[in-house]
């Protein structure tokens, strides 16, 4: 019986550290980056930065350029990527579903910690204010944001469509999905009639694709937006997290060519974060979904009040946690 009982334990022993998730061992670090615009072109402002985390971490950085945001949570799930730049709607994602967590945020080259969404038009475009645009005869085009995007997916559809009962789909023509880049090169080409955007996008684009900003006029803003979070995995080494901490806190604080690199980011030095960056964002989810119980015509109002109470408890719990993070 000791026998087999040593036995056993090795094989257990064995089996568990060939099953230590890959995060744990990391020898390459994979940073994942969301896309707002072409990956080419954001090679072109990440590569600098990662060749400086390389360099102070002490690991091969390599930059993971998905096709859309869910590429990035999936790849972070299965320990594909280490790390990442996220909006706030895809790192609650890679959060609640592939053991991430926040730990710094994006701070603007201005020195703000938010933004802001937008509905964008062309210049020559008839509309001007939001109503225009929401007369939902479905002879207009739209162009919406990735759904793990905060502010051209979760912004719109909680503001603009579920705070009015409006469903995109039954509003428009067509609903077209596309990164923050496209959706702007789109209005300004006349292949859509309004989309979803930003301010910091429409500031990139003025580099990339100065003629075509230039024809883009913006007939709606959000309330302010948290600025993005970095995002890692909770189980990575904690002698490697000290390591990255230090690289990210430090980074651009002194040196005049990393501050150059996150100009190019359109950032200043990074601030300290955590999960609780979220909770504005997980209160949005809940208006939105709240706002659509309400305005269910096919549900009664016990039926709205059985469903939205829950939903309601949650929010106002959020609510509490967050005044007592502002008081602390």
């Amino acid at each position: 019986m000791k026998t087999i009982s040593w036995t056993s334990a090795a094989l257990i022993a064995a089996l568990t550290a060939s099953t230590v998730p890959a995060a744990a061992q990391t020898t390459e670090l994979s940073f994942g980056i969301i896309s707002t615009e072409s990956s080419s072109n954001l090679k072109t402002i990440w590569e600098p930065f990662l060749a400086d985390m390389e360099k102070q971490v002490g690991l091969k950085v390599r930059g993971f350029f998905a096709s859309d945001y869910a590429g990035v949570i999936e790849g972070m799930r299965f320990n594909k990527v280490h790390l990442a730049w996220l909006g706030n709607k895809s790192a609650m994602e890679a959060v609640d579903r592939a053991g991430g967590d926040v730990f710094a945020q994006s701070v603007d080259k201005d020195g703000s910690v938010g933004y802001w969404a937008h509905l964008i038009v062309h210049k020559d475009s008839p509309f001007q204010k939001l109503e225009d645009v929401l007369k939902c005869d479905k002879s207009l085009d739209f162009g919406i944001g990735d759904p793990n995007s905060t502010s051209a997916f979760l912004v719109p559809t909680t503001f603009v469509f579920a705070a009015r009962g409006i469903d995109p789909k039954a509003c428009f023509k067509t609903v077209r999905g596309a990164n923050h880049e496209a959706n702007a090169l789109a209005v300004a080409n006349k292949l859509v009639h309004v989309a979803a955007n930003n301010n910091e996008n429409l500031v990139r684009l003025k580099k990339t694709a100065p003629d075509k900003a230039d024809v883009i006029r913006v007939i709606w803003t959000s309330p302010l937006i948290p600025s993005d979070p970095i995002v890692w995995k909770k189980d990575l080494d904690t002698a490697l997290k000290n390591k990255i901490a230090n690289f990210f806190f430090s980074y651009g604080t002194k040196d005049e060519a990393e501050k150059k690199v996150l100009a190019g980011l359109q950032w200043a030095p990074f601030k300290k974060s955590d999960n609780n960056q979220l909770l504005p964002i997980r209160q949005m989810e809940l208006s939105r979904d709240i706002a659509r119980i309400q305005n269910d015509a096919k549900l009664s109002d016990a039926e709205k009040s059985t469903q939205v109470g829950p939903l309601q408890k949650r929010f106002d719990e959020m609510t509490k946690q967050i005044e007592a993070l502002k008081r602390s």
